[in-house]
């Protein structure tokens, strides 16, 4: 059966965006979408819930709501009619405040994350991205919970993990790959984001290994680089100068695929990873995945000991000798191709509605 779902997203822009309009690509269901643009994250966490609730339709017109964490759910839903507090919701968290990575901790701001907190409460349904997220984050409630100077209201753990589910992010099938690679040294590739918890720096030592070793490599660098980006790659780019054969974000799909498509080994070296799309799509691709033995990699993945390293410059050159050497068979992730993930999604929303509509 399909229904009317309006979709509120007010982060519309990188995986956020990519999530929302494969799922809509695929879905049965009919979405009207709000959205904002993708800049000033606080800011969007703080005016979203006001904003939103004057955009909004007749509630008549809607069997369920999606949202994102980027929505305080709780101050939006106060801010809407009566009626509409009545249709059902769904939260995705993609990330959160509480567990997401900051350069100190003394910068966390705990308010955005009593603010997840307070919207996983709203909600009729909490969807997350991985079981290594929700774990993460159910876990990391309460000690957070517990430095509240009265009413921790711990209960509301339990509350939020009993509406819990786990709802991957899908990807779109890759276009076949040539049936003949072209000659050359292992093409290795990087495609997370410029910043400090994807750990840059150890992926790069690992390739100074590689040439104190003596073994030949190409690269390509994706990823989206950002006014703070580390210093590490564009120090990275002059010593390595030689053997790059892509360097920056890519602003053409299609220039994005051609990358992937013509990459041996993708290495994270990511310190923290809520799912890990960008090496799942890479991997669909035909690359074969060098990452951390822990975060959400191994769900992801799976357990084959072959597609990880031990987190040191050293241990990861190891392993890239040994693809180079031996290859690898790939993961399948064909679960997480959106004809299947759509479906399945669209099951989870049509089963919320019928729980908890009106």
């Amino acid at each position: 059966m399909s229904r009317r779902i309006l979709a509120l997203n007010p982060w519309h822009g990188g995986s956020h965006r990519a999530f929302l309009d494969g799922w809509i690509r695929h879905s049965r269901h009919e979405f009207t979408v709000l959205s904002l643009p993708p800049t000033k994250w606080k800011w969007r966490m703080r005016h979203a819930a006001v904003t939103f609730s004057r955009q909004l339709p007749e509630p008549q017109a809607y069997d369920v709501v999606f949202c994102t964490d980027m929505l305080n759910l709780a101050e939006f839903l106060g801010l809407c009619s009566a009626e509409f507090r009545r249709l059902p919701v769904v939260i995705y968290f993609h990330e959160n405040q509480l567990t997401y990575p900051t350069q100190q901790e003394e910068e966390r701001d705990l308010h955005f994350a009593y603010s997840n907190l307070t919207t996983a409460l709203a909600a009729d349904a909490v969807w997350f991205n991985s079981a290594f997220h929700r774990q993460e984050f159910l876990s990391a409630l309460p000690p957070f919970l517990r430095r509240m100077p009265d009413h921790p209201h711990l209960d509301a753990v339990s509350g939020i993990e009993t509406k819990s589910a786990i709802q991957s992010p899908g990807i779109d099938p890759p276009r076949p790959r040539e049936m003949i690679r072209r000659p050359g040294p292992i093409r290795l590739l990087w495609t997370s984001r410029w910043e400090h918890d994807k750990q840059p720096e150890l992926f790069f030592a690992a390739l100074r290994q590689l040439l104190e070793d003596g073994v030949d490599f190409r690269l390509s660098v994706l990823g989206e680089s950002f006014r703070n980006s580390p210093s590490c790659f564009a120090e990275a780019k002059g010593w390595l100068a030689e053997r790059i054969d892509h360097w920056g974000f890519a602003t053409d799909r299609s220039e994005y695929l051609r990358v992937l498509g013509d990459s041996d080994v993708i290495v994270s070296t990511a310190g923290h990873e809520f799912f890990g799309i960008a090496v799942v799509e890479a991997v669909a691709a035909g690359c074969v995945p060098l990452v951390p033995d822990a975060l959400a990699y191994p769900e992801t993945l799976g357990s084959d000991s072959r597609w990880f390293h031990d987190g040191t410059p050293a241990g990861i050159a190891r392993a890239i000798r040994r693809q180079a050497v031996d290859g690898v068979t790939l993961p399948d992730v064909s679960r997480y191709f959106w004809r299947q993930r759509a479906a399945e999604m669209d099951d989870a929303m049509e089963e919320v509605r019928e729980v908890h509509g009106i």
